[in-house]
């Protein structure tokens, strides 16, 4: 018994180290393309660096000082109207993010990686859309990666969770998005520059779509509905031919009331087309469902005890 409490309490202390190691390396990806990508264009993609990098072009202040001491007044007042939900991993969030964008900017400063006019307006707007594009996939790596550790950021998801305790009708991720706006609306008017909200806006849904990608996976598999008389051919190629596993549910047909056999499977994006040859030739009159399915979890795709553990 003693021996099965000391290996529970290893592994506990090895995922607690991943987790940590993986923030660390997450808010790492962030001050990247905060301080390399972001702010040399003078775009503010929503959160409190968004405030930060349009005070450092208004007063010449450093991004990861004020992004620090936006930060902890938030997070207090989270834990004082939330209680102490955050916990240490979105504290070693915020300080990581912040000593890492303050290590950037002493180390590297806030040279553009191309040289670009006073305004972005007249600078090549490929090259500046390429350098939003790829500032909001590195953000949003890193963001994903903190996310996994289900730690945040800390800044405006702290602030939407507190305004969604009192504002309950409106979900927490309009929210989040609504305040991200109003953020970069306000470069707009400091900035007087249209096109710095439509790279910023463009920065915050890559963003997104990263995290997601991250948090879910790249590699999308394919959920499959199939009526058919010949269900049970078709069960044996999925058995046997690829070796997936499904499940049936009885149904009945709406036109003619006459009882179906519905087969449910899950099969990757490569198999896809192999399959749908395969019931082709068995029935050409079946009746196919695809849906995407973002993440799979159990026997023969990714683990749920590993899912369950980031």
């Amino acid at each position: 018994m003693n021996m099965n409490l000391m290996l529970k309490f290893l592994k506990l202390k090895r995922n607690l180290i991943r987790d940590y190691v993986t923030i660390i390396l997450g808010t790492f990806i962030m001050a990247v393309g905060i301080v390399v990508f972001i702010t040399p264009l003078k775009l503010a993609p929503g959160g409190v660096y968004g405030i930060a990098i349009i005070l450092h072009h208004l007063l010449g202040t450093p991004i990861g000082l004020v992004g620090i001491c936006l930060d902890i007044p938030l997070l207090l007042l989270g834990i004082w109207l939330l209680g102490a939900k955050f916990g240490a991993k979105t504290v070693v969030g915020i300080f990581s993010l912040a000593g890492f964008i303050s290590l950037i900017e002493f180390v590297y400063g806030y040279a553009p990686l191309i040289s670009l006019p006073d305004n972005p307006a007249i600078a090549d707007p490929a090259a500046n859309f390429i350098i939003s594009l790829f500032g909001g996939v590195i953000v949003g790596s890193g963001l994903g990666l903190i996310f996994r550790t289900r730690a945040t950021s800390g800044g405006t998801d702290i602030v939407a969770t507190i305004i969604s305790k009192y504002v309950k009708h409106i979900p927490l991720g309009t929210i989040l998005m609504i305040v991200d706006s109003i953020i970069v609306l306000l470069a707009l008017v400091v900035f007087e520059d249209w096109t710095i909200p439509l790279y910023s806006w463009l920065v915050i849904y890559v963003t997104g779509f990263m995290i997601d990608k991250i948090i879910s996976g790249f590699d999308r598999r394919k959920a499959l509905f199939i009526i058919s008389e010949c269900h049970d051919q078709i069960k044996s190629v999925i058995i046997n031919e690829m070796e997936r596993g499904g499940t049936y549910f009885k149904g009945k047909g709406m036109y003619h009331e006459s009882d179906k056999r519905v087969i449910f499977t899950t099969i990757t994006k490569k198999e896809l087309p192999g399959l749908l040859y395969r019931i082709h030739e068995i029935d050409s009159n079946a009746f196919i469902s695809i849906i995407d399915a973002t993440d799979v979890l159990g026997e023969g795709f990714n683990s749920l005890r590993e899912k369950a553990l980031q």
